[in-house]
């Protein structure tokens, strides 16, 4: 058989045209760097958009995925499952909340929680209490209900309409929330640190606010920690930085170790809300990708790589603001752990372009924000190759004015 091309121009005859790739094909990876099939090197500073928090090659990864994969890689969750069980009372243990849901990625986790807040609700008030909202400019995901909670008119338009009885709470605009919510809603969604946002922190006067509102009209708070959580902002969730207590922690991107895994994590508000049948997965769970979820935990801890995103990340904030004195084309920097995000006057994709140039490989958002999500593993020295690469572009840049 005809060995099949990996370029350009095969992707656009075999997939839908929904993605817009690297002209890159990674063969492996070690550490922090990732290697293409023409065995050029580049450092990765997206991290498989916030995934690969062991980076790559990590062996106790691999080792946790090849054990679990010679006993059992699928059964459902018709059986009870030892990886499952221990990774589940991992997840309860770090937030103090007490029951645990999994599923297979991001936007699946937060349609369980949409559908747990609306079923709680229904149980506990006679009222027409199933009204949704999240905040403007965030993320939840790309399913509909997901999709529903999405601020931005790129992802949203065409698939109108919508879910019914959601809705938008001005971010950080605490009069707004005050309008919004009332007797009506049933949950809040929010995250603490919005990263295809364009990584901004809600504040912590919106978050005491909100919990205020929470006892008078009786809703539940989620928290989405899909690509702040696991230790990225050196907490292992990012609400921990805030006085935040939620009902629901929805938990995806690096929980499985790069394999598909999602989890909600309810208080016992919600302990009794699913009943037998009235949600589930067949793939939710899978047992390799939990084995991998919790060496990825124990990795992390054993290691501190949360200690290590803050160091990391601080060093990175200050070598920006360092740029930002000599380059007028920086705007602003938002910096929490290893989630960071560089306001630049142009649309950053130049940056991703440019970068990719010098074999580093950054992500853009929002238009005009360079979005950093390395592996957790990354040094100062191996950041200041990228922080290196971005003076020598924003500089060339004012020279070719």
């Amino acid at each position: 058989m005809k060995q099949l091309s990996v370029n350009p121009e095969s992707e656009q005859n075999l997939f839908f045209h929904n993605y817009s790739r690297l002209p890159i094909a990674p063969t492996h990876g070690k550490g922090v760097w990732i290697v293409g099939d023409d065995g050029t090197r580049y450092l990765d500073m997206i991290a498989g958009i916030g995934v690969n928090a062991l980076g790559y090659g990590d062996s106790r990864l691999e080792e946790a995925i090849a054990e679990q994969a010679k006993k059992l890689i699928h059964t459902s969750n018709l059986f009870m499952l030892r990886p499952q069980f221990e990774l589940a009372a991992k997840l309860i243990e770090l937030s103090g909340l007490s029951k645990v849901f999994f599923a297979n990625s991001g936007t699946e986790a937060i349609e369980a929680a949409i559908k747990m807040a609306r079923k709680w609700a229904a149980g506990n008030d006679s009222a027409a209490k199933n009204e949704v909202l999240s905040l403007s400019n965030c993320f939840h995901g790309r399913t509909y209900g997901a999709m529903s909670l999405t601020a931005k008119p790129q992802y949203v338009g065409g698939f109108e309409p919508l879910l019914p009885s959601t809705g938008m709470i001005a971010f950080n605009d605490i009069e707004d929330l005050e309008k919004r919510v009332s007797k009506r809603t049933a949950a809040v969604f929010i995250e603490a640190v919005q990263g295809e946002g364009g990584i901004h922190r809600v504040s912590s006067g919106f978050i005491s606010r909100l919990m205020e509102l929470r006892e008078e009209y009786g809703f539940l708070i989620v928290a989405d920690e899909i690509q702040a959580g696991c230790g990225r902002t050196g907490k292992f969730f990012s609400y921990d930085h805030t006085p935040l207590q939620p009902d629901m922690v929805c938990l995806a991107k690096p929980l499985g170790g790069g394999l598909p895994l999602a989890a909600v994590i309810g208080s016992e508000k919600v302990a009794d809300v699913l009943t037998y049948g009235s949600h589930g997965t067949t793939f939710g769970g899978n047992p390799v990708a939990c084995a991998a979820g919790l060496a990825m935990i124990e990795a992390i801890m054993d290691d501190r790589l949360m200690e290590n995103a803050l160091n990391t990340g601080d060093h990175m904030r200050r070598q920006f603001e360092l740029l930002a004195e000599k380059h007028p084309q920086i705007r602003e920097i938002r910096q929490y752990g290893l989630m960071i995000g560089v306001t630049v006057e142009r649309e950053a994709k130049y940056y991703v372009e440019s970068a990719l140039k010098r074999h580093i490989l950054i992500n853009a958002t929002s238009q005009n924000v360079i979005r950093l999500l390395p592996p957790l593993i990354l040094t100062p020295e191996e950041a200041q190759q990228c922080i290196n690469a971005l003076d020598e572009i924003f500089t060339e840049e004012t020279a070719g004015t």
